[in-house]
């Protein structure tokens, strides 16, 4: 993958910056899922095997390079117990080893990986790779390019199979297009590329969904928040964050006060 570094271990290993190091892990995590996918028929995976094996393969390797460059900081992981020492830890990494198994395990491209880092009570860096696009976005990206909506539809990425109710409103009583994609980091990566205006979700998420695309979105200048406008906060005790609004920060309050609307 295009940003991707080759990480070396132990007292040799290289010395990169907490953002370039969620790029490098990020992009080599998503380069083992693909070799993965493409050795599924000779090893006879299909389905929640290959589900299984994805997230396995991509959490051991996450795991291990953490824990070997960054000894000292904690681990938040979807596919992990959950170690509540991280609460009293300055340093937390975030990670989603596989975000969008389903699409991972049809042979689609819209799934990803994160790696995000909280730091003292806030995302200081965070890394979304699509590896099925051959690409690595960071926090870093600077501010996005967006054009005058004049009268076109917004655009809201929202779930393949559940559209949450909130956005079916909005798209029932605004002038509202949705647009089905796989998991919540492409369609909040969907949002920093400009591909869609938005991306709503109201039906469940965790901490580790949406860490590190919210630092990618933020780093491009967008909006993120709850659907009620409340800041999005990490790291807490009871990792379940159930909602998301991403957006481009000049439909921030028509989509907020839409919702609040509708809902």
């Amino acid at each position: 993958m295009g940003k991707t570094l080759v990480l070396l271990w132990g007292n040799g290993g290289i010395q990169v910056g907490d953002l370039q190091r969620a790029i490098d892990l990020a992009g080599s995590a998503g380069n083992k899922l693909l070799e993965l996918r493409a050795q599924a028929g000779e090893l006879g995976l299909e389905g929640h095997a290959l589900k299984d094996a994805g997230d396995k393969v991509s959490q051991q390797y996450l795991d291990r390079a953490l824990r070997e460059l960054n000894p000292e900081d904690a681990i938040l992981s979807e596919e992990a117990l959950d170690d509540k020492r991280r609460l009293k830890s300055k340093r937390v990494w975030i990670i989603d080893p596989l975000d969008g198994t389903r699409e991972y395990s049809e042979f689609r491209s819209d799934w990803a990986v994160h790696v995000a880092l909280w730091e003292n009570g806030s995302l200081v860096a965070g890394a979304v790779a699509l590896p099925g696009l051959d690409l690595v976005l960071g926090s870093d990206e600077g501010q996005l390019d967006v054009a005058e909506l004049n009268g076109r539809p917004v655009r809201i990425a929202v779930s393949r199979t559940r559209a949450p109710e909130v956005a079916n409103l909005l798209a029932q009583h605004t002038n509202v297009e949705l647009v089905p994609m796989g998991s919540a980091g492409y369609k909040v990566c969907a949002v920093a590329r400009g591909e869609v205006d938005a991306y709503i979700h109201a039906g469940g998420q965790y901490e580790w969904d949406s860490a590190a695309p919210v630092a990618v979105a933020a780093g491009k200048g967008l909006h993120t928040s709850r659907i009620d406008g409340r800041a999005l906060e990490y790291n807490r005790d009871d990792p379940y964050l159930p909602d998301l609004l991403v957006c481009r920060a000049d439909l921030k309050d028509t989509l907020l006060d839409a919702i609040r609307e509708h809902s």
